[in-house]
């Protein structure tokens, strides 16, 4: 089972982080989950949901059972289906054995360190603050250290930044960050796929995030496919 580190931050896309555990879930992983104070207020903001740091469930973030059995896209991913009757089952094993909560200022939970493997980690949104932190190499939360290990462990760091205009300052940090080894991918969805709804969007981009964690997934019509 794939050890996959995923940080929530204060930027505007939370809707991606929440497509993102769900997918990951439902294909087997088990997600070391972490979120920052400020995207606890955006996620209230954008999508209304109301997450207690402190006593955190992960009926908090994700939907009812009933929604998730009924999503196509995750009955492509859920290991050993073929012998579940529904998909409420499937979430009802795999929520309670594969995702591990960690608070954001617990520096003795495991991803502090770079003896605890993994196969990557997502910051997904991921804030400029958040951003610019991980390039000057500062590791103030558990957010930020456990990205500086995957840095220096060089492995997998993906990060998922959602603002616009950017400054030259944003800019730069990106870069630093992509000449050090971290995936720079931005909330910006294609439409070559002929999207007809927002899911549709936030799909495209959770897959390529998919893609370069290795995660095999039906989330959209690639370039070249076939109908």
């Amino acid at each position: 089972m794939q050890n996959i580190v995923v940080a929530m931050t204060g930027a505007s896309g939370s809707i991606y982080a929440v497509r993102l555990l769900e997918i990951l879930l439902a294909a087997g992983c088990r997600v070391h989950l972490t979120i920052s104070k400020s995207a606890v207020l955006v996620l209230d903001r954008e999508l209304g949901i109301r997450v207690d740091l402190k006593n955190f469930k992960i009926h908090q973030l994700l939907p009812d059972e009933g929604d998730l059995a009924s999503d196509s896209a995750l009955r492509t991913l859920a290991p050993d289906r073929s012998s579940f009757s529904d998909l409420s089952s499937v979430f009802a094993e795999t929520t309670a054995g594969s995702l591990v909560y960690h608070h954001y200022e617990d520096f003795g939970a495991g991803i502090a360190s770079g003896s605890f493997l993994t196969s990557g980690m997502v910051i997904c949104p991921c804030s400029m603050g958040t951003l610019a932190s991980i390039a000057g190499g500062h590791s103030e939360n558990l957010i930020q250290r456990a990205a500086d290990v995957h840095l220096k462990e060089r492995r997998k760091l993906i990060l998922v930044p959602r603002e616009t205009p950017l400054s030259s300052i944003q800019l730069e940090n990106m870069k630093r960050l992509a000449d050090a080894g971290a995936t720079i991918m931005p909330a910006m969805p294609g439409f070559y796929h002929t999207p007809r709804s927002i899911q549709d969007l936030v799909d495209f981009v959770v897959g390529r995030i998919c893609d370069h964690l290795g995660i095999a997934h039906r989330l959209f019509k690639r370039w070249g496919e076939e109908e």
